[in-house]
């Protein structure tokens, strides 16, 4: 991973964080902790610098899912952020600005896998026109891909 300046955060805004430094390996992982803690297959996370991490706006709660694991997540809007262990802070890929160049290398606790996620992409495409306008309709109160100056603390409001 090439050393610059990244940011990201939660679907709310309420808490984001900003990283100058070079990125670990990005891995995902099939263990049932992340199937959980991301209520989805996997978990997809990079190794944060040890220096060069920062959080720019509030800060994760933390879940202790074992005895030296704790996981991030925003306590307004439920995001999963962070995995901490012993060895350093991973952080969830999708809640980087720009997740681009930060595709899994690795995947950890394989034997764990839902049988089918390799699969899953097989699977019909939906295509259906109408559908994806009806999407582009939607008002978003998710906060944007960038740092912002101000953001309502509990998210935008009707």
């Amino acid at each position: 991973m090439t050393e610059t300046t990244r940011t990201g955060g939660c679907q709310c805004g309420a808490v984001r964080f900003r990283i100058t430094g070079k990125l670990g390996r990005p891995s995902i992982c099939h263990c049932r902790m992340c199937q959980k803690q991301f209520g989805g297959f996997f978990s997809a996370l990079v190794t944060a610098p040890e220096e060069g991490m920062e959080w720019s706006r509030g800060e994760p709660a933390y879940f202790q899912s074992s005895v030296n694991i704790e996981r991030g997540f925003c306590r307004d809007c439920g995001t999963p952020m962070t995995y901490r262990h012993p060895g350093g802070l991973e952080l969830a890929i999708g809640t980087f600005d720009d997740r681009s160049d930060l595709a899994p290398q690795i995947q950890v606790n394989y034997d764990a896998r839902l049988p089918w996620v390799e699969t899953i992409f097989e699977a019909p495409v939906h295509k259906d026109p109408d559908f994806y306008s009806r999407q582009e309709a939607i008002i978003s109160f998710q906060h944007p891909d960038h740092d912002t100056a101000v953001w309502p603390a509990k998210g935008v409001k009707i």
